[in-house]
């Protein structure tokens, strides 16, 4: 079975160890977008099998990404989790009409980032 990629497009560079270290753990091939702009380039010339974006990026915010994403054809299959420090219902409203599969605050913890993963990668879609 081929080892699934996953895209974390994230400034915070501790919080980028710890989930290299976490997914890498759990079988996964890791790649690393530090901005907006960098996430995107990445996903487009990667393909991944999933992204965890967060929102608050230089360059690009992660809603245009993600909105730059799920509406192009080729990259709409694309699981997006939206992992952020922003945790109000309209943040998790307009990450859903950017067409994230899943909205997760920072601050539920990365074990349910990880659960989510899973679920994704099995196939269920759900915000």
């Amino acid at each position: 079975m081929d080892r699934k990629c996953i895209l974390v497009v994230e400034d915070e560079k501790d919080m980028v160890r710890v989930l290299k270290i976490r997914l890498s753990n759990m079988g996964y091939d890791i790649l690393v977008g530090f901005d907006g702009q960098e996430g995107l380039a990445l996903a487009q010339a990667e393909n991944p099998d999933l992204i965890i974006l967060d929102l608050m990026l230089p360059k690009l915010d992660g809603y245009k990404v993600c909105r730059m994403l799920k509406f192009d054809d080729k990259y709409k299959s694309i699981p997006i989790i939206i992992y952020t420090a922003r945790g109000q219902e309209t943040d998790r409203k307009l990450a859903e009409e950017c067409g994230a599969d899943a909205f997760i605050p920072k601050t539920l913890g990365h074990d349910v980032l990880m659960d989510k993963i899973k679920k994704l990668l099995e196939g269920g879609h759900s915000l």
